[in-house]
């Protein structure tokens, strides 16, 4: 619709969010969610041209959305994977520590 304005700010903001979501490791550890969002971000710009700026303003919103949750999601892995490397060094700690007590 052209009378329904183009969601530029929308658009900017997904695009920080896949952004950040690429920052936050999602190539690695949330590939599927981050093609998710780069797709409906393709999407939009498609709906961008042909001047359906509610289709664009909704793709940037999943597509946003979708960056969010590959975000999380990258967080989350390199926390679990910092929390193993932790475990990991107390197990080995407490090791040494038998050692050398018996």
């Amino acid at each position: 619709c052209a009378s329904v304005p183009p969601p530029t700010a929308q658009l900017a903001v997904a695009n920080a969010a896949i952004d950040n979501a690429v920052s936050a490791g999602a190539p690695e550890f949330a590939p599927v969610e981050l093609s998710s969002a780069r797709n409906k971000m393709d999407l939009a710009a498609t709906a961008m041209h042909r001047e359906d700026h509610v289709l664009a303003r909704q793709l940037a919103e999943e597509a946003q959305a979708d960056a969010r949750l590959a975000e999380k999601i990258a967080q989350s892995a390199k926390a679990r994977k910092a929390a193993g490397v932790t475990q990991d060094d107390a197990r080995v700690l407490r090791e040494e520590i038998n050692r050398k007590s018996n």
